[in-house]
């Protein structure tokens, strides 16, 4: 079946450093575009990037360009997000998803909180 497992999320000071890993199995990954999400408490869980099958092309909200890079290694079924000068506002717990066959699936997610 389908598991995406996240992981290095941890507690860092502002403008800080995290990076973040996804590793991927049950599904053919390098045919798959993928995707990162956050969800703070209280709030709508929010696209943070995606990345083509093959990573040449990724996309970003606003809010994180510049900032933040996804990128994968399809030869160990792992995504990753690159996050970089962090804000207190990132704080959320982060996901990767992909979209097979019009189901959603998602990870358990690892937590991110930007504090001083």
């Amino acid at each position: 079946q389908v598991q995406l497992v996240e992981s290095g999320g941890g507690l860092v000071q502002p403008g800080g450093s995290l990076r973040l890993s996804c590793a991927a199995s049950g599904f053919s990954f390098s045919r798959s575009q993928m995707y990162w999400y956050r969800q703070a408490p209280g709030k709508r869980r929010e696209w943070v990037a995606g990345i083509s099958e093959i990573g040449d092309t990724t996309n970003y909200p606003d809010s994180v360009k510049g900032r933040f890079t996804i990128s994968r290694n399809n030869a160990k079924n792992t995504l990753y997000l690159q996050m970089n000068r962090l804000k207190l506002e990132d704080s959320a717990l982060y996901y990767c998803n992909v979209l097979l066959a019009g189901d959603d699936y998602w990870g358990q997610g690892t937590q991110v909180t930007v504090s001083s």
